[in-house]
């Protein structure tokens, strides 16, 4: 699976979002430089808590892989990361430094490993217990993020983002990160539109074999990438039950059924070359009747786009979408 601690958008028109944008970047090298070197900075993070810095945070410890990204894409290096090996296989839109050090898993990052590199502040996201970030909180601030939202996950983004920003002295570069992503928005969806596209159906996925069954997860209507589908003017085709934090619902192949649309493309990922729709379905009726596959509209996406990601993911993914519709 593609994310191991699954057990456990939407924002303003794209224009009105370029021309706030707009306004707040031309500015902002000299006052951005004098704020990283200032304090104090207070940031209220996804628990409600007030997390109170003597400066922002240069020395950063990221737990998750979408924040990490967002760390790296504000120009704050982590100096350790969960699992970075994988991040690396998962995550191309933000590269690590060689030397950034390994915190252990995801699911059970090593509190000891974290602390040992004595960080400003540690980013992760509510994983939906207070044991860890107790644990961690005897030590050093922890700054919380939601990760998740299927009510709205792409302001979700937007504000945990703009979060991490604040608390890193980064907050021009979270706003240029926004603008070019409202950019590639706005284009991807007027692309869409010139050719015809829009209303058109997509279906997102990830999958994994156990045994000789395979199951396969469905990225329902308030999942972050289904959002940027959505935002481009496409449809979601799958409406089935879907869970309140990451829109995300479980099925099988005869599920994939109801997906009887010929203009439907299925988009999924594979980053670790673990390939269950190619592999695991190859000699299964159901799956060689479907509509999609008949239609070769089945698509693996390139390795190392990460379906949880921020900005820069998220642009990885509209490429690929605007690509597909408008050929």
């Amino acid at each position: 699976m593609s994310r191991t601690r699954f057990t456990a958008i939407v924002a303003a028109t794209a224009a009105a979002l370029l021309l706030s944008a707009c306004g707040t970047t031309e500015n902002t090298a000299a006052p951005e430089a004098s704020a990283s070197l200032a304090g104090p900075v207070t940031v209220t993070d996804s628990r409600g808590k007030a997390i109170s810095l003597k400066s922002p945070a240069t020395k950063v410890v990221g737990l998750e892989w979408g924040e990490v990204e967002m760390l790296v894409s504000l120009g704050v290096m982590p100096v350790g990361v969960a699992d970075p090996k994988g991040y690396g296989t998962w995550v191309t839109a933000a590269k690590l430094d060689p030397g950034v050090k390994d915190v252990g898993t995801r699911g059970e990052p090593s509190v000891d490993s974290v602390v040992a590199l004595q960080p400003d502040l540690v980013v992760m996201e509510d994983d939906g217990t207070a044991t860890l970030v107790n644990q961690l909180e005897k030590y050093v601030p922890v700054l919380v993020t939601k990760g998740s939202d299927a009510k709205d996950n792409l302001g979700r983004m937007r504000n945990d983002l703009n979060m991490i920003a604040k608390a890193t002295g980064k907050t021009a570069e979270a706003e240029k990160l926004l603008a070019d992503f409202d950019v590639a928005l706005a284009d991807g969806k007027k692309k869409i539109a010139d050719a015809g596209a829009a209303g058109r159906p997509f279906a997102i996925a990830d999958g994994w074999k156990e045994g000789s069954t395979v199951s396969i997860r469905m990225f329902g209507q308030g999942a972050l990438v289904s959002q940027l589908g959505i935002q481009l003017g496409l449809t979601n085709a799958w409406t089935g039950k879907t869970d309140e934090a990451w829109g995300l619902g479980q099925t099988d192949v005869e599920g994939l059924t109801v997906l009887k649309d010929p203009n439907l493309h299925f988009f999924y990922n594979a980053s670790d070359d673990t390939d269950v729709f190619a592999d695991g379905l190859a000699g299964n009726a159901i799956w060689k009747s479907l509509p999609f596959v008949q239609q070769g509209h089945l698509h693996r996406m390139p390795n190392g786009i990460w379906t949880f990601g921020g900005p820069l993911s998220g642009k990885q993914y509209i490429d690929q979408l605007v690509k597909t519709y408008t050929v």
